[in-house]
């Protein structure tokens, strides 16, 4: 039985052992390096643009979100200062009421250490006693309406307080998710840029000039004022656009050096005398909808599911609009975009 078993085999020392690490070593690292190589895929130019698009695209929608976070905010932060300085005054009345309370009730622990009956008997003038006695019990009346009060003022102001909590919590809650959709927008931004620079410099400034190109043949077909606007107000915030062409998109910027596309509309509608709200998808509830045939000047158009773009329609299937980050304020076509659709403020 003996002369049938395996052979126990020794394990390599000394100058062998090393020789067989070694050479395990070389055959691991030959196997990685002949694996499969994890690099970036490459991209055509028009797949590289497509991406950008669909980038410059995501960081507009996440742009409306941090415009519709941080006029919340606002509010919030506003409400909260206007319960900080009702509760303060609230209080500093309350204080004042404590110590008129406090002055009533050390006068009368002072004159107050005999029985009512006594001192009337011990009165040399018993008349006089009788009148302050009166006067008393009126104060007694006063100082009991006055510890009402007190209790009453005590639950405003603890209400107030509660309702200031309240609004902090609403505040520090939407302060975060402002900075979340702030880091969105620059990181979508930033990766649009990084393929952006994975073109030669031919392609990234046929890629940037591609709005300007539509910008040129829009402003040679539709002179200005070519197209009446339906009244004054429509007129004045058209004007406003137009004077606004050149002025570069700033994301979250509501003018007068820049703009993002609803701070854009926004601001032209300021100007001529009417308030809208702040992003795109409240500005759409703006007045009444219209339909694309009866767009006129002035009107808001809409583009994307997610209505996440807006421009100011001047007339001849033209708007004025802030595109994106690296552009500026332009005349471009409305078909330039998935038509969403259009509202009329006034």
């Amino acid at each position: 039985m003996a002369a049938h078993r395996k052979p126990r085999q020794r394990p390599f020392t000394g100058q062998a052992g090393r020789t067989a690490a070694t050479l395990a070593l070389a055959g691991a690292a030959t196997a990685t390096a002949a694996g499969p190589a994890h690099t970036e895929p490459r991209l055509t130019p028009a797949q590289i643009k497509a991406k950008v698009d669909a980038l410059y695209t995501q960081a507009e929608a996440a742009t409306e979100q941090y415009n519709g976070t941080k006029v919340k905010a606002d509010e919030a932060r506003a409400s909260l200062t206007v319960l900080r300085d009702e509760a303060t005054r609230r209080t500093e009345r309350l204080n004042a009421s404590r110590d008129q309370l406090g002055s009533i009730a050390s006068a009368q622990y002072r004159s107050g250490g005999l029985d009512p009956a006594v001192q009337l008997a011990l009165s040399s003038r018993p008349e006089e006693y009788l009148e302050r006695a009166g006067l008393a019990e009126r104060a007694g009346s006063r100082q009991a309406a006055a510890v009402a009060g007190i209790r009453r003022e005590l639950s405003v102001v603890a209400g107030l307080r509660s309702r200031a909590d309240t609004q902090l919590t609403d505040l520090t809650a939407r302060r975060a998710e402002l900075a979340r959709h702030k880091s969105t927008v620059q990181g979508k931004i930033a990766s649009a840029r990084r393929l952006l620079d994975r073109l030669t410099a031919e392609q990234r400034d046929r890629y940037e000039a591609r709005d300007g190109g539509y910008a040129a043949r829009a402003d040679r077909g539709t002179p200005r004022g070519a197209v009446r606007a339906p009244n004054a107000r429509a007129e004045a915030a058209v004007a406003f656009a137009y004077g606004a062409i050149g002025k570069p998109y700033v994301w979250g910027a509501t003018g007068p050096g820049s703009f993002d596309c609803s701070g854009l509309t926004q601001a032209a509608w300021r100007a001529a005398g009417v308030a809208l709200s702040r992003t795109t998808y409240t500005q759409i509830n703006a007045g009444r909808r219209v339909t694309r045939s009866e767009l006129a000047p002035g009107d808001l158009v809409f583009f994307y599911s997610g209505i996440s773009h807006v421009g100011i329609y001047v007339g001849d299937g033209q708007m004025i609009h802030a595109p994106r980050p690296g552009t500026a304020v332009r005349l471009a076509p409305v078909d330039q975009m998935p038509f969403a659709g259009a509202a009329r403020p006034v």
